[in-house]
């Protein structure tokens, strides 16, 4: 396992912790549940903690007490801009979640709760942001703890980060298990989880040394909270955690009285002084510290007592030619801010050029040049305006590569200006190709403002962007807004795409063809037919298509021309499970089983065949890439995104996203120039065009020129198992066909059945109320199923002598109707049989299947009490031995977080009938969205 030792490089620390709110329920309708006094203990103890502990120096703990969202936004960017070993930042506060569940909003001083607003939420930070400025931090690792109800909802959006190198920076401890609220404890103490926090960083962890690490934390806290908590829906309450497999462990503390050995430059390293925002406090270096620092210079010989002598009287003479009395012992202390000045700027001002120079000078005198810098004094970059903040959707399989470009565009010549300040930033995030499509195309006024939780592109996609980069032209064609329902967003896509990446059949470089004449002009199935010729066992994968272009684009060149026995092209692609979100995802997931990996061909973008996908490649079977020339390519398209009344800063909005369409396609001159502007002087810079740019980047990930022979845009290594010259292309993708194969896809087996099974025992009771009670967990599902799939709902327990009472009947339902018959659900006074409701569910499935093929799935919702009746007399067994269980997935929803630990009866229910196993340790709720809509015909 890999260890992460931060001691003596440059870490920050952000503490937020909101004991205050602005609105409160019942006084605000709108408010926050209640004002957490108990927090603002938790932030004197952790802070003591972490100076104890040795690893956080107290110059790199900020303190943000009950800021607003502006201000909590603007101390997160300053402590991942300044950290370059480990970024900590702990949350303490409301928590709150949508009622999908499937998202954690961290809710500062200024929060409420407006339905019809953003998400609901307004004065808090969504969850899914505060991971993206964290993952644009240079840190080296990331940890975040969070303190509040529904903590563990946090664990969901950190698992759909795309990039594993992100994931396997950020490490997440959250104080509790996903959908469940906690007590905060008495106003005179700190709450229960970091009052153990401190504890554990302060005295240590039994049995594991001096040393503090983030991983036997996580499971000290687990422990313990178990051990002597409850949440408020009454199960054990159980920290989470998640990091990157393998795990990188990262140390957090020494325990009090241990040794501490010092890094390099530990006594010497401090962060600039003062911080911004209302509520923030940047910790004073108080006259015991100062003394504690100089100490340590001399015990490391940095400074003799006569050099010392001689620095000052250099010091003295100079402050005395500049200004007698222009250095005073308080100009050299950080400053804490007032809390009404604007934010982006220094404290009282950009420092003074005199008072610069003799810091300076002081800094030269002392040895400290390099170590120590005030208020940005060294390019006079105080005095930059707060940059552009440009939002970049694109899809899911370019993220990686866009991301690259983003981040080497931020530092380059053509987004600085003379003076040294950054113009824009860039905030860059992918979203599943379909539901960006129907969001631009019929969804843009939800998304300015969503008025329901059933169509919320905000919560479903991210904000609102200014630069969508789809992964085909076609696809921007696709999601021209129809005309027929109103519009709040123009698309300016250009009229040529900026990059290529043909579609190839990755093969095991054993059972794909020999010769690149064999391996280029056919098309798919005629190369599938050479495939099986040569293993009879071979297979071939492909994506989710509803996810990327890519896959969608695999799905055209499966089907084929004219018309296309869609069932049985799905059956010759399926997978044993859901099929892999991306085309990386997929090729990661291969090598998990050797045997599949050599013998298994997947349908995957070229790019990615060099640029490798984040996963261990010295594991991965050596492939081959085989090009059908009717599977059309990807070829990136920038596409300017404009928002009705979006245009407050539109001339300056648009200068952003101009020159970062010029230096990521290659069009312009942009690279070395600098205009001179208000945050900067008037020079400029004739140092020329930049040699590099965005296509560069495209380059090295494997990309080709956009048109003519379509030639690497640099130069690779033909082991890569790629053809430089495959021939002619495939016809580029036309949006027609690209529609018309997604909506095959979708139908492909004809509507789906499911039966969901709704335990309604008496112990259910505290499990039933609002959207995260069972009946609006299964709500939330019904999005998935179409008015042409055939459902019902059982309502389990057993007063009589049926297992099941018939709460909606089965066949096809206007959404509207299932809902109310949910609505009419309610929990009776007697226990639930899951034994008898399962076998009857099996075999009301079976007579229904009987004489078609159509997809089916039961679901079980339920809190485990009655599994005595499940195992009880051999039940379980039986049920397991029966032919039916093979038939028909079977999902079971557990409102447990041990409902699905290995050998419990749920997960062997799943894993025999081949469904899937969810309990409230992951994202139950949009897991089972998920499941429901695979196997239905709706929108969602």
């Amino acid at each position: 396992m890999d260890r992460f030792d931060p001691r003596g490089k440059v870490n920050r620390a952000l503490l937020v912790g909101v004991s205050e709110y602005e609105f409160t329920r019942p006084k605000h309708r709108d408010g926050v549940p209640g004002q957490l006094p108990a927090v603002a203990h938790n932030l004197a103890l952790l802070v003591r903690a972490l100076e104890r502990g040795g690893v956080v120096r107290p110059l790199e703990i900020t303190v943000a007490r009950s800021p607003r969202l502006a201000d909590f936004r603007h101390s997160l960017r300053a402590a991942a801009d300044a950290a370059e070993g480990l970024l900590l930042l702990y949350f303490a506060g409301h928590g709150a979640v949508p009622s999908a569940g499937d998202e954690l909003w961290l809710q500062m001083r200024d929060a409420e709760v407006v339905r019809g607003e953003t998400a609901g939420f307004e004065g808090a930070a969504r969850f899914t942001n505060v991971l993206r400025i964290l993952a644009n931090s240079h840190a080296e690792r990331i940890v975040v703890v969070l303190d509040c109800c529904n903590a563990g909802n946090a664990a969901r959006v950190w698992e759909a980060v795309e990039r594993p190198d992100v994931r396997r920076r950020v490490s997440v401890l959250m104080s509790v298990q996903a959908n469940n609220r906690i007590d905060a404890g008495d106003a005179d103490t700190p709450t229960p989880f970091t009052a153990q926090l401190v504890e554990l960083l302060t005295s240590g962890i039994e049995g594991q040394g001096d040393e503090v690490h983030f991983l036997d934390l996580a499971e000290a806290l687990r422990a313990h909270m178990s051990a002597h908590h409850r949440t408020e829906r009454g199960e054990r309450w159980e920290p989470q955690s998640r990091t990157e497999n393998p795990p990188v462990d990262v140390v957090l503390g020494i325990r009090a009285g241990a040794g501490r050995p010092v890094g390099p430059g530990t006594a010497l390293r401090q962060p600039a002084p003062g911080t911004v925002g209302t509520g923030v406090v940047s910790r004073p270096t108080s006259g015991r510290r100062r003394q504690r620092a100089l100490g340590a210079l001399r015990s490391r010989r940095f400074l003799t007592t006569a050099k010392a002598k001689a620095s000052v009287a250099r010091v003295r003479a100079a402050a005395a030619r500049l200004r007698p009395g222009s250095v005073s012992p308080s100009a050299l202390r950080p400053t804490t801010p007032d809390p009404n000045r604007p934010s982006g700027r220094p404290p009282g001002g950009p420092p003074p050029r005199r008072l610069v120079a003799v810091l300076l000078v002081l800094a030269a005198a002392l040895g400290l040049v390099g170590y120590f810098v005030v208020g940005n004094a060294a390019s006079d970059r105080s005095t930059c305006a707060p940059p552009v903040e440009l939002r970049l959707l694109t899809d899911p399989d370019l993220e990686s590569t866009v991301r690259k470009a983003a981040d080497t565009y931020l530092t380059s010549a053509a987004n600085t200006t003379g003076g040294g300040c950054r113009r824009s930033g860039i905030t860059v995030y992918g979203a599943g190709s379909a539901a960006v499509v129907a969001g631009l195309r019929d969804q843009s006024d939800p998304w300015q403002r969503p008025v329901s939780d059933d169509t919320d592109p905000q919560r479903d996609i991210g904000p609102q962007p200014d630069i969508w980069i789809p992964a085909t032209l076609a696809t921007a064609t696709r999601a021209r807004p129809s005309g027929v329902a109103r519009t709040y967003v123009t698309l300016e896509p250009d009229a040529a795409p900026f990059a290529y990446s043909p579609m190839v059949l990755s093969l095991p470089q054993d059972i794909a063809e020999d010769s690149a004449g064999d391996r280029t002009g056919d098309s798919l199935a005629g190369l599938r037919a050479k495939l099986a010729r040569r293993d009879k066992t071979a297979s071939v994968r492909r994506p989710d298509p509803e996810y990327t272009d890519s896959a969608l684009l695999a799905t055209v060149g499966l089907y084929g021309a004219g018309k296309a026995d869609v069932g049985r092209a799905e059956e010759s692609v399926a997978p044993t499970g859901p099929p892999a979100p991306t085309a990386g995802d997929l090729l990661c997931t291969l090598p998990d089983n050797a045997d599949t990996d050599r013998s298994t061909g997947a349908l995957v973008p070229e790019f990615l065949m060099v640029s490798g996908v984040g996963c261990d490649r010295t594991t991965r079977t050596p492939r081959r890439a085989e090009y059908p020339d009717d599977v059309p390519g990807l070829d990136p398209t920038f596409v300017r995104v404009r928002w009705k009344d979006g245009d407050n800063d539109e001339a300056a909005r648009d200068d952003a996203v101009q020159r970062f369409h010029d230096w990521l396609t290659g069009t312009g001159d942009t690279g070395g120039k600098n205009d001179g502007d208000e945050n900067g002087d008037e020079r400029g810079d004739e140092s020329g065009k930049e040699a590099d740019n965005g296509l560069a980047v495209f380059g090295q990930d494997g990309f080709r020129a956009p048109s003519g022979t379509h030639a690497f845009l640099a130069a690779h290594d033909s082991a890569d198992g790629l053809i430089t010259d495959p021939g002619p292309p495939a016809v580029a993708a036309r949006a027609e066909a690209m529609d018309t194969a997604l909506n095959q896809y979708r139908n492909a087996n004809g509507p789906g059945r499911v039966l969901f099974l709704l335990d309604s025992s008496g112990s259910m009771a505290g499990l039933w109320q609002g959207p995260g009670g069972a009946p609006g967990i299964l709500k939330q599902s019904l999005g998935g199923l179409g008015t042409q799939d055939e459902y019902g709902v059982w309502s389990v327990a057993s007063p009589g002598h049926s297992p099941y009472t018939e709460l909606l009947s089965f066949g096809p339902h206007k959404r509207q109707d299932a809902e109310r018959a949910l609505d009419g659900a309610a929990v009776k006074d007697a226990e639930a049989d899951p034994y008898a409701a399962l076998k009857a569910a099996l075999e009301t499935m079976d007579r229904k299947g009987r004489d078609d093929d159509r997809p089916e799935l039961i679901v079980f919702l339920t809190d485990d009490e009655d599994n005595n009746h499940l195992t009880a007399k051999g039940h379980l067994d039986e049920l397991l031995a029966s032919p039916r269980i093979q038939d028909v997935p079977v999902v079971m929803a557990a409102l447990d977080s041990g409902g699905c630990a290995k050998g419990r009866p749920d997960q062997r229910i799943s894993d025999v009938s081949g469904g899937r196993c969810l309990d409230t340790k992951g994202d139950l709720v949009a897991g089972l969205r998920d499941e429901v809509a695979r196997t239905g015909t709706g929108d969602e």
